[in-house]
């Protein structure tokens, strides 16, 4: 065999070499992928879906939002799968302030929900006729104008949750009628809660928060399976800061419930002017602790 035979036979191995896929490599980067993903999810952030009306009129039906999972620390619930057993306390914690809007998990359910943290460890919290009173004092509600929330597919204002609130315009356009009150907290966090009339959870007899403790509510008031609520749809009573597994701190977009298969609805479906609102509620400066 000649010198370039030789030569030509081995470059044609090299190439064949080449050509063949490294399979166990790309399965290494792709595990250390979804790793990175998971640990980022778990530790720093993730999306979070909003499937339900009870924190309207803050978070709608279709709203996509980012969650931090740092900023109360970590514990057993922050891993996304919630793959580690049910403990006490948590690393590097600190506790929610009055007004945040949380994702958490409740003590017998490993489903998330998302409420408002509304009172905090050593209180005494109570429902009168729909306002909440702390330690004995009422919390701030005033009468604000109807909210026109306009109806899509996602916010279809059905009679068996809204009942009589649909309304049409004088051009046509469907509307939900949302009666809404303006709610500030004693350290002047402020924002919009939803009031159907009387119901039976407007009146909750005084509780005493746990140490460690946090008593959450939807802004839905009347449509909200919260710290009011028996298990196993509410979340039975005040619930451990440790079953907090994030704070809501924007929403990246919002989609109506019309996107199909076909791309153009991908682009049509969106909500307008709903993308980059912050969730963190308003402060009055002029509020004291």
């Amino acid at each position: 065999m000649s010198l370039e035979k030789a030569d030509e036979q081995a470059d044609k191995k090299d190439e064949s070499k080449k050509s063949k896929t490294d399979w166990i490599g790309e399965f290494k980067s792709i595990a250390l992928l979804l790793l990175a993903v998971l640990a980022f999810h778990s530790f720093v952030a993730k999306p979070f879906y909003i499937p339900s009306v009870s924190m309207m009129p803050s978070l709608l039906v279709g709203d996509r939002l980012i969650v931090s999972k740092y900023a109360y620390g970590w514990s057993w619930v922050s891993p996304t799968f919630h793959i580690l057993p049910r403990m006490e306390g948590r690393l590097l914690g600190s506790m929610p302030q009055r007004g945040d809007i949380v994702i958490l998990t409740p003590k017998d359910q490993s489903s998330d929900y998302i409420k408002r943290v509304i009172g905090l460890p050593g209180e005494m919290l109570e429902l009168r006729g729909g306002q909440v009173f702390l330690n004995g004092e009422p919390v701030k509600q005033e009468v604000r104008p109807d909210l026109m929330l306009p109806i899509d597919t996602n916010s279809p204002c059905e009679n068996r949750e809204f009942p009589g609130l649909r309304v049409t315009d004088e051009t046509g356009k469907s509307f939900c009628q949302l009666p809404v009150l303006r709610e500030t907290l004693p350290n002047g966090v402020s924002y919009d809660v939803i009031d159907l009339g009387p119901q039976s959870s407007d009146d909750i007899p005084p509780v005493i928060i746990p140490e460690n403790y946090v008593y959450l509510l939807g802004d839905n008031r009347d449509l909200s399976a919260d710290s009011r609520v028996a298990s196993p749809l509410g979340l039975d009573g005040a619930i451990p800061w440790e079953n907090i597994g994030g704070r809501a701190e924007f929403i990246t977009f919002s989609l109506d419930g019309t996107t199909t298969l076909n791309p153009v609805s991908w682009f049509t479906s969106f909500r307008s002017g709903r993308a980059g609102t912050s969730l963190r509620p308003e402060k009055e400066i002029s509020a004291a602790e």
